[in-house]
């Protein structure tokens, strides 16, 4: 798993996490693993993937780290997939097709249309059991 993720690194190509979702590794984590269950705390920058416009970034002014619990549907099913595949310390690019995202709702508080593809980068932060 580490030379896989290092390798990853080192190339930065995409791989596909699931149906609809890819991921390209930044930044090589090196400590625990994102598994279901976890607790998991990340830096984000969430952007509508045509055009990357910005919607949220706990790095902005008021803003601060993302808490959740990861594969247990707290967030949407794009970020739960690729953070499964994630460990501390890692940055990845988690780019999601709009079904795997809001879907036909969007997020109109965030001017999320219906179906939007989505992009993320998030940073691990820490990972609790």
């Amino acid at each position: 798993y580490n030379e896989y993720k290092s390798y990853l690194s080192l190339s930065k190509m995409s791989i596909e996490v699931s149906k609809g979702v890819t991921k390209e590794v930044l930044i090589a984590g090196s400590g625990p693993a994102v598994n279901k269950g976890s607790t998991v705390t990340v830096q984000c920058r969430g952007m509508l993937t045509a055009g990357l416009k910005k919607f949220w970034d706990t790095r902005d002014p008021g803003q601060k780290p993302f808490t959740f619990q990861a594969g247990v549907g707290q967030v949407i099913a794009g970020w739960d997939e690729g953070c499964l595949t994630m460990c501390q310390g890692e940055k990845a690019r988690i780019t999601m097709v709009g079904e795997k995202g809001y879907g036909p709702g969007g997020f109109p508080a965030w001017n999320i249309p219906p179906n939007a593809s989505l992009t993320f980068e998030l940073e691990v932060l820490e990972v609790k059991a």
